[in-house]
């Protein structure tokens, strides 16, 4: 891979040996409002809803571990006559994710076809990973991804990414993970893993080609 080099505003890296990315916002688009915006026609209420109801801490309760039906249910009881959008939220799930994010597939393959070991860790519910995972054949080229909802941890948490380093085989230092939150980014980092903060799919290539993960042009 890469050899051990010094470049202007980056300390001497250890050689890149494997590449570790997110998936919401990294590799697909996430939106939890989407599926709502087609359920409430009226602006307001969708924004007393999703500030309310399906709020982003609830739905990552579910990214953690707690049981779907369970979670559901006290939600109902808590919040009477939303029941038809709290079962469209479990149910309905695949229609917060419109699409890619443009660019980053084809880096996924073209970092496999180099043969960069791949790898990622994901804060997703155990249920909605399965099956989102059946219909995405991009998951095919990585050695293994650790899910919250299987684990029952979630990034930030330091004890994700020991796990991840333990069943992905390489050393921290060693390792890429690429993510879009600035707290997980800073979670691995403390760690000892390499970082790249993601924000476009044209400056992630940039940083890979930088590194010598990547070819300088496409060819």
């Amino acid at each position: 891979m890469s050899a051990v080099r010094e470049n202007p505003g980056r300390e001497i890296a250890t050689p890149v040996s494997a590449v570790v990315f997110d998936v919401g916002k990294v590799l697909v688009e996430w939106d939890m409002r989407l599926l709502f915006a087609r359920l409430i026609d009226d602006p307001a209420r969708l924004d007393w809803f999703m500030a309310n109801v399906v709020t982003q801490d609830w739905h990552f309760e579910h990214d953690g571990g707690r049981d779907l039906a369970e979670m559901v249910a006290a939600r109902k009881a808590e919040f009477p006559g939303h029941d038809d959008l709290l079962d469209a939220y479990a149910t309905r799930f695949g229609e917060t994710i419109p699409g890619n994010v443009p660019g980053s597939h084809e880096i996924v393959r073209e970092l496999s076809a180099r043969g960069v070991p791949l790898f990622a860790i994901t804060n997703f519910a155990s249920t909605f990973w399965h099956e989102f995972r059946a219909g995405e054949p991009l998951f095919d080229l990585f050695g293994d991804i650790v899910v919250s909802g299987d684990e029952k941890l979630l990034k930030p948490d330091a004890r994700i990414f020991d796990l991840a380093a333990r069943r992905f085989g390489h050393a921290p230092e060693a390792m890429l993970f690429i993510d879009d939150n600035a707290a997980n980014i800073a979670a691995a980092r403390d760690l000892g893993w390499q970082v790249h903060h993601f924000a476009d799919a044209d400056a992630l290539r940039a940083d890979l080609t930088e590194r010598g993960l990547l070819a300088s042009s496409r060819t």
